[in-house]
């Protein structure tokens, strides 16, 4: 062989090992499983469901189903609901955490190890604001998992979920972190851990471990539109979780604190009309009469920088930044107000137990209303009985949506136009004289009230 071609072919060969030796392997579960796979439970639970016998399978319309209704015997009759969810042991006495959802309404709630051994489970207490339950099962020397640190966590890194989908137990699905610190809609405590792992019913509860075989989640939602997996799955981090379960073994239930304000995410458009240069920060749409926030002197249009030191990027961080700060204290509230930097001190208050009234939005009267062009919509003053059941001082409301734009920035007719940037809107005439000191094309800051709730909207002034 000539020695040109042997010295090709021996760098050849050392390339190619080279290249085989820098090659990653794929990662190896097996001892994650093996080690950890005895902590996770399967959970299954029992709700009794009270209902009456005595009138027989037939359609309402038949000619008998009225005699059967008025003279059949009405007998009691029970009914069971069954259920499957997955959990993990906390600790080797016997104390469980999965979902709330889990176990919710549950009359009889059973713990199956994976060495079949059932137990019967006590509910100790459960969040449904971050849908974490805490149970206790009568045994000792039980196998336990490993707490690790959600913050940690990569997005891209390889995570594995144990659970029992569709009753399957013990099993094993892996994937990687796709995002963190998702916020989903009415979640507004939980920075969810979002993966592509395969998480199906059944998975619920179960836990989300890393590749040091540390749980760093709770399993606990899906994104379908199937049923199944697809590939959008998100949990609740563990130190969240443990927050929850520390205050439920403790007392029973979760306390949270609150500032009694309503607030909304602050996109590019709303930030350039409060002349702000970045669009972080959580936007005060509407301040509780005698909360907190509003003793401490916060106001509508108000933007919230910092809370406790800490910056809001997101709207959704300051929920959850204020829960976790214990009722009484007193927190510094760094906020943006008329183009400066203001600080106020606010004394955070308790956050009562849920239950929010829903109320229709107000509904548009019969008249045409007069059209404001550059803002694309016609508007009509309220009444004194409108602004008496508003309970408001001024607004105007719109009758109709005309622009492109007005419809695209989300205007419906009943909306009522309550100011634009901090500036209350008294009357038609008032909003006139202050639409022509916005040049055109221009975002302005409308804030608009819809039934109880009330938010910013960004809405560009037409150029013509």
């Amino acid at each position: 062989m000539p020695k040109k071609f042997a010295s090709l072919l021996v760098l050849l060969i050392g390339v190619i090992c080279s290249t085989s030796a820098q090659t990653k392997e794929l990662p190896d579960f097996t001892d994650l499983v093996e080690k950890q796979g005895a902590a996770v439970v399967n959970i299954s639970t029992t709700q009794i469901i009270q209902g009456m016998q005595g009138i027989p399978n037939i359609p309402e319309d038949d000619p008998f189903y009225e005699f059967f209704k008025r003279f059949a015997p009405q007998i009691p009759r029970e009914q069971e609901s069954q259920s499957l969810g997955s959990g993990f042991i906390l600790s080797s006495d016997g104390y469980i955490m999965t979902n709330a959802h889990v176990v919710d309404h549950a009359d009889k709630i059973t713990v199956r190890l994976t060495d079949k051994r059932e137990f019967r489970a006590k509910v100790i207490g459960a969040d449904r604001r971050t849908d974490v339950a805490l149970l206790k099962i009568d045994a000792t020397g039980l196998p336990k998992i490993t707490v690790g640190d959600p913050n940690k966590l990569k997005v891209g890194e390889w995570v594995v979920a144990i659970g029992s989908p569709f009753g399957f137990d013990n099993s094993v699905t892996a994937g990687i972190v796709s995002a963190k610190g998702r916020s989903l809609p009415q979640d507004n405590f939980v920075p969810y851990i979002q993966t592509d792992v395969a998480i199906n019913p059944g998975n619920s509860g179960g836990p989300l471990f890393n590749m040091n075989e540390e749980v760093v989640g709770i399993n606990s939602q899906i994104y379908t539109r199937s049923g199944g997996s697809m590939g959008l799955s998100f949990a609740i981090p563990i130190d969240v979780a443990t927050q929850v379960a520390d205050q439920l073994r403790t007392t029973g239930k979760v306390t949270r604190g609150r500032i009694g304000v309503t607030i909304q995410e602050l996109t590019r458009e709303l930030a350039e009309s409060f002349g702000l240069s970045k669009p972080n920060g959580a936007l005060v749409s509407n301040v509780e009469k005698n909360a907190p926030a509003d003793k401490a002197g916060i106001e509508v249009s108000d933007v919230i920088l910092k809370f406790d030191g800490k910056p809001v990027n997101n709207s959704s961080d300051l929920p959850r930044m204020v829960a976790a700060v214990k009722p009484g204290t007193k927190a510094v509230i760094e906020l943006w107000r008329k183009g400066k930097s203001k600080l106020v001190t606010v004394e955070v208050a308790e956050m009562p137990e849920d239950g929010l009234l829903a109320h229709s939005a107000k509904q548009p009267s019969d008249k045409a209303g007069e059209m404001i062009a550059r803002l694309g919509i016609a508007v009509s003053e309220l009444s004194a009985d409108q602004l008496q059941e508003l309970q408001v001082s001024g607004g105007l409301l719109v009758e109709d949506v005309k622009g492109s734009a007005a419809r695209a920035a989300g205007l419906h007719p009943g909306d009522v136009l309550l100011s634009i940037g901090n500036v209350p809107i008294r009357s038609l005439a008032q909003l006139n004289e202050m639409l022509k000191q916005v040049p055109n094309g221009r975002n302005v800051a409308l804030l608009v009230r819809r039934g109880d709730n009330a938010t910013y909207i960004a809405l560009k002034l037409d150029e013509k």
